[in-house]
Formats: structure tokens, sequence, C-alpha cells
């Protein structure tokens, strides 16, 4: 459990310019806690040179918008606290920090998302919500993003049972207006969850690393209805990636609603008809999300690490430069492309990213700098 200074210095660090969450978490297993990162930061920025301006986020302001999350009956959940939850903190590039408005004792059940279409059929909507409201019988949370049409439709009859929505701005914020007394129904009685600041308005950029949360939180993803370019199949490969389950709602081939569901079952998610194919297909596994997924930069199964001495840093800082690219690339790829110990190619990246020279994606993805 952070005290009131560890908090606050946390949300000072992830709040400064540059630093993601996987810089983040870097910066605390190197230094050791958020302040000594904080502290750290003007030497980093001297050693970068020109490009760096790791100027850590005013602090004042930091104070502002816990006073503000406290005023509007807030939790601000750091990740190593135990009422975070469990499920998002195996991903990777979790979030260090959650803001929480509702019941925290949610994160507790097992989670099931159900996404799809904003602009949804009849049909689609009453697809959802009988999944919804079957799957939460069975005592699973539904976790969705709030949007128009089907997300709505899930949280709206999963109520009763438990339903999680995660959204792309502050928790305070309504977003879409007509959801004002759906987001205050789910407050009251479930849980909204966002990773960014308090009064934050959504922006184009911020819907992908909503759409990473919907997919972390849960077991597996289900898509009612989806074209065949959609943030909801972000939110699909994401799930992949994180090794959950994805399954999709079959529909009409002459819907472009339905182009991008049907295109998933086709390239192998499990096909649903009723909550019993999910909750079949979630039993059959051997494993669950409770089992933390392998760190990209964490060594582990029992392997031993190469001899790091083997590898010239500067050499691989300057391979790990060469493999990025103005497209983001997933760390996945970059490990994939250079045989060096994880350890230090991690070092390699946010040595880039703090130096102005890579920076950090949603999604755990590197990219040159723009400038």
């Amino acid at each position: 459990m952070l005290d009131a200074r560890e908090r606050l210095d946390w949300l000072q660090l992830i709040r400064t310019p540059n630093i993601g969450p996987i810089t983040f978490h870097r910066l605390i297993a190197k230094y050791g806690s958020a302040a000594e990162a904080l502290a750290a930061l003007p030497e980093l920025s001297r050693k970068a040179g020109r490009r760096s301006d790791l100027k850590p986020a005013s602090r004042a302001a930091c104070e502002s918008e816990l006073h503000e999350a406290d005023r509007r009956g807030a939790q601000l959940i750091a990740s190593c606290e135990s009422r975070y939850p469990q499920a998002l903190k195996a991903v990777p590039d979790h979030p260090p920090l959650i803001y929480l408005r509702g019941h925290a004792s949610l994160f507790d059940k097992p989670a099931i998302a159900i996404i799809g279409a904003r602009n949804a059929s009849g049909v689609g909507r009453k697809i959802a919500r009988t999944l919804a409201a079957d799957l939460g019988a069975a005592g699973y949370v539904i976790a969705s993003g709030l949007a128009r049409g089907i997300d709505g439709a899930a949280h709206d009859a999963a109520l009763e049972t438990g339903t999680i929505a995660v959204v792309a701005g502050g928790v305070d914020v309504v977003y879409p207006p007509e959801h004002e007394d759906l987001t205050g129904r789910i407050a009251r009685q479930g849980a909204v969850i966002s990773e960014c600041a308090m009064g934050a308005r959504p922006t184009a950029r911020d819907f992908p690393k909503r759409n990473r949360l919907i997919s972390g939180l849960s077991r597996g993803v289900i898509v009612v209805e989806a074209a065949a370019r959609s943030g909801t199949l972000l939110t699909a490969n994401f799930a992949l990636e994180q090794g959950r389950e994805v399954f999709a709602v079959p529909s009409s081939p002459l819907d472009p609603r339905c182009q991008g569901a049907n295109r998933l079952i086709r390239d192998g998610a499990g096909l649903v008809e009723r909550a019993e194919d999910v909750i079949e297909a979630l039993a059959a596994q051997h494993h669950g999300v409770a089992d933390k997924t392998r760190d990209l930069f964490d060594w582990s199964g029992g392997l031993k690490e190469p001899d790091a001495a083997a590898h010239d840093v500067t050499a691989l800082r300057m391979r790990v430069l060469e493999t990025l690219a103005f497209t983001p690339l997933h760390r996945d790829e970059i490990l994939r492309e250079i045989a060096a110990p994880p350890g230090l190619i991690a070092d390699a990246l946010l040595d880039l990213v703090l130096s102005g020279e890579a920076e950090e994606h949603d999604g755990g993805r590197f990219a040159l700098a723009a400038n």
C-alpha cells in the first residue's frame, strides 16, 4: 500500500512527458522507487544530450489532480496494491495507476468483455444484452468501453450482476453525453476505470489505450457486430497479444457492420451463439489469466540469461535504434529481431526513450521519435 507521498510520486512520474507504462516500470526497477527515479531524471536528461528534456511533471498539478479525485469520490489505485486488477497486472504494459469510481471488489471476479459496433442493429444489441445477462448470472463481470451501441447494451444488462466500464477520458467525464445516466448507475453499482487524468476529455489517441485495458481485464473478448475497419478489432488484436480468448457472434455477410466479426471467426475466433459457448471454451483452458504473462523484459522459465558481458552495450543500443522505424514496432518483434538478453534490450529502449531518440506508444510499441 502506497502512502500519500509515494502515491504522489507515482503520479508525477507517470505524468512526466515521454514516460509511458513500460518506461515507468523499468525506472522503478532500476531506481527502486518513484521518488528516486524522479530525482535521477535531471542527470539522465543531462547525459542524454540536447534531444532530451526529461522535466518531471508539475508537482502542484499532480497535487491538484489528486485533490480533484478526492472531491469527486474517485480512488487512485497503484499496480503494486492488492486492489489493483490482477488480470490487468499480468499485462506487461499495464498502467501503473488507474482511477476508479465504484467498487474494487469487482476486480476479484473473472471478467468477460463484450464489445462491438457503435451503430449496432437492434438484433446486435439484443444479443449483447442476452450474453451479458447470462454470463453475469454465471458469475462473470462484464467489461466494455461505455460506447454507444453494443457496449452500452452490455453494460445495461449486467448492472445487477457486475459491470466494469473502461473509459477513454477521466472517470469524471461523461462520454458519450447520452450515457450520463448509465455512467452514473455503473459508478454506483459497478466500476468505472481509466488511466487518464481527472477531467481529461477523450481524444482519438486515448481509445487504443482504453481498448488494451478492456482486453487486459478480461479472460476473453466477445465481438458482437464490427465493421471490417473498426476499433473493436483493435481490442481483439490486443486480446490475442495478451493471451486472451477471442470470440465473435456470426451474422449476415451482407451487413457491413458484421464483416469484421465474421472475419474473426474465419481467422480462428470462437463462434458464439449463446453464453454457454464462452463458458465451455474458457473451462476447457488449462491456464487462467491469473497466471502471470511472461514479461518481455523478464528472463524466466528457468532459463539462464546469456552473459551480459558478452554484449557491447553501445553497439546493442545502435542495433535497437536501427531496428526501429517511424511506424511503431511491438516489443516482441524487437526481441525477435535482436539476439540479445531481454534485459539489455529493455535497457537500450529505456535509454533511447529517455534520450528523446525513441518514443513509447500504446500497447508496448516503440518508434523513432518524430522530431
